[in-house]
C-alpha cells in the first residue's frame, strides 16, 4: 500500500545541477526520517543525506556544500538538490523511510512500515 516513488534522475554534464524527487503515495499521517543513498557499479549503498522529521540534516563529506536535502511535510516529499556535479557522483540514487505510518485502505487502522525503499533513480554525470 505504501510506495516511495523517486524522480529526477537522468544524464547531466561535470558541473551541472539535478534535482531528485522522492514521494510517498498511501494515506500517510506522519514520516519519521528520511534520506538518500546511492549505489555506484561495484560499489556499496551509501548514505548520502539525512533529514529528520524536524528538518536537522546530515550529509556525506564527498557532497557537503554541493548537494541540499529537504522535505515538504505536507506534501510527504523529500528533495535532493545537486549542484556541481562530478563524474564520481554517478550512481542509482534511492530514497529512504525508516518509518511511515499510514491509515490502511482495508480498515483504516494505523499501520507502519520500516526501513522502507523507492526503486531507484539513474544519475550520469558525463561530459
Amino acid at each position: 500500500q505504501v510506495q516511495l516513488v523517486e524522480s529526477g534522475g537522468g544524464l547531466v554534464q561535470p558541473g551541472g545541477s539535478l534535482r531528485l524527487s522522492c514521494a510517498a503515495s498511501a494515506n500517510i499521517f506522519e514520516i519519521d526520517n528520511m534520506g538518500w543513498y546511492r549505489q555506484a557499479p561495484g560499489k556499496q549503498r551509501e548514505l548520502v543525506a539525512l533529514i529528520t522529521s524536524g528538518g536537522s540534516t546530515n550529509y556525506a563529506d564527498s557532497v557537503k556544500g554541493r548537494f541540499t536535502i529537504s522535505r515538504d511535510n505536507a506534501k510527504d516529499t523529500v528533495y535532493l538538490q545537486m549542484n556541481s556535479l562530478k563524474p564520481e557522483d554517478t550512481a542509482v540514487y534511492y530514497c529512504n523511510a525508516d518509518r511511515i505510518s499510514y491509515y490502511s485502505d482495508y480498515d483504516a487502522q494505523p499501520r507502519y512500515a520500516y526501513d522502507y525503499w523507492g526503486q531507484g533513480t539513474q544519475v550520469t554525470v558525463s561530459s
